[in-house]
C-alpha cells in the first residue's frame, strides 16, 4: 500500500505483505516483522532515503516514477529478509540494506514481464480490430477493456494458490492495523478486527489503477500501425504509472468524499481478491511491524529520542 499520511502533523504509514509477515513504510524508516520457526516474530527496521523529500517531490511525473521505484526496491528488501527468516536461514540481526543480483534480477523480470502482459499483449490481441470496426477508437476501447480483464483474472487466479492465500491473509492484516492507527484506536487485537480488509491505498490495487489510467491516457491517441501503437504503449508506462500513484494518493486523502469513494470502488472491489481474514497471529506480526515503523520514524524525526 502507498504511503499516504493522517494526523497533525501527518505521518505517512504504508506497506505490503512478505513472506509470513508485514513489511511497513514511513517517511523516513522501514519495518518489517517475519514469524519464525519457532514461533516467535523477528522485527527489523532501517533508515530509507529522502529522495521524496527534496525538490524533485514538485514535479509530479518524476515523482510518480520514483515513489514507484522506491516501493520496488523496498520490497525486494523486505522479501528477502522475511524468505529468510521464515526458513529459518537468518536471525533477527540479518541486514536489510543489501540486495543480491539475484533479487534485482528476478524484480527486473517481474517488471518486464508486467509491462509485456498489461500493455503489449493487449494491444496484441485487439490490433486486428483496428481494420474491423470503423472507428479506431473502438479497438483502443476494447484494449482497454482487455486490459483490466487481464488484471482482474490474473489477481484471481494468483490467489487459488495456498502460499498465496497466506500472503493475502498477511496483506489484510497491514491494511487493517494502519486503518486502525488511522483512525486513532489502540493497537490491539480486538480493535483492528472491527476494520475491512480493504483500504482505499492499497499498492495491489495499483494494478487496476493503472490499467483504468492507461484507457484514458491511450483513448485519444487511436489505433496507428502496430509498430507504432506497441512502442506508444511501452513509452508512455512512465506517464501512466505516475497517473495512477496520484489517483491513488488522492483516493487515499479524500476517502470519504463520495466522488472518490464511486471513482474507487473497483479498487476496493479488488481487494476482496486480495485479501483474506487474517488470523490473531498474524495481526500480531502487522503490529510488530508498525510499531517498530512508528518508532523508528520518531528517531529520525528526534534524533535525541531514545
Amino acid at each position: 500500500m502507498p504511503p499516504s499520511g493522517s494526523g497533525d502533523p501527518p505521518i505517512s504509514y504504508g506497506g505490503q505483505a512478505v513472506i509470513e509477515g508485514v513489511m511497513i513504510r514511513s517517511p523516513r524508516a522501514m519495518a518489517v516483522a517475519a514469524r519464525r520457526p519457532d514461533g516467535g516474530i523477528a522485527v527489523q527496521a532501517r533508515p530509507v532515503g529522502g529522495l521524496l523529500r527534496g525538490p524533485l517531490r514538485r514535479v509530479p511525473l518524476l515523482r510518480g516514477v520514483l515513489a514507484l521505484w522506491s516501493m520496488i526496491a523496498l520490497g525486494i528488501r523486505a522479501l528477502s529478509w522475511s524468505s529468510a527468516i521464515a526458513d529459518g536461514r537468518r536471525e533477527e540481526e540479518g541486514d536489510l540494506g543489501r540486495i543480491g543480483a539475484r533479487a534485482w534480477a528476478s524484480a527486473l523480470a517481474s517488471i518486464l514481464g508486467a509491462t509485456a502482459i498489461i500493455f503489449l499483449l493487449p494491444v496484441a490481441m485487439t490490433a486486428w480490430l483496428a481494420t474491423r470496426l470503423p472507428a479506431p477508437w473502438l479497438a483502443v476501447a476494447a484494449e482497454g477493456l482487455l486490459r483490466v480483464g487481464i488484471v482482474v483474472g490474473y489477481v484471481w487466479a494468483l490467489g487459488r494458490a495456498a502460499e498465496v492465500r497466506r500472503l493475502f491473509e498477511y496483506h489484510a492484516a497491514e491494511h487493517m492495523a494502519i486503518a486502525t492507527l488511522e483512525r486513532g484506536h489502540a493497537l490491539t487485537v480486538p480493535a483492528i478486527r472491527r476494520e475491512p480488509r480493504e483500504h482505499p491505498r492499497c499498492g495491489t490495487a495499483f494494478l487496476l489503477t493503472v490499467a483504468v489510467v492507461a484507457g484514458v491516457v491511450f483513448l485519444p491517441l487511436g489505433a496507428p500501425p502496430l509498430p507504432w501503437w506497441l512502442a506508444s504503449r511501452v513509452a508512455l508506462v512512465p506517464l501512466v504509472a505516475a497517473g495512477a500513484n496520484a489517483a491513488i494518493r488522492f483516493a487515499g486523502e479524500h476517502r470519504q468524499a463520495p466522488l472518490a469513494r464511486w471513482a474507487f470502488w473497483g479498487n476496493l472491489a479488488l481487494q476482496r481478491l486480495t485479501t483474506r481474514e487474517p488470523d490473531d497471529e498474524q495481526i500480531q506480526v502487522a503490529v510488530a511491524a508498525l510499531e517498530r515503523a512508528r518508532a523508528e520514524e520518531g528517531r529520525a524525526q528526534d534524533p535525541a529520542r531514545p
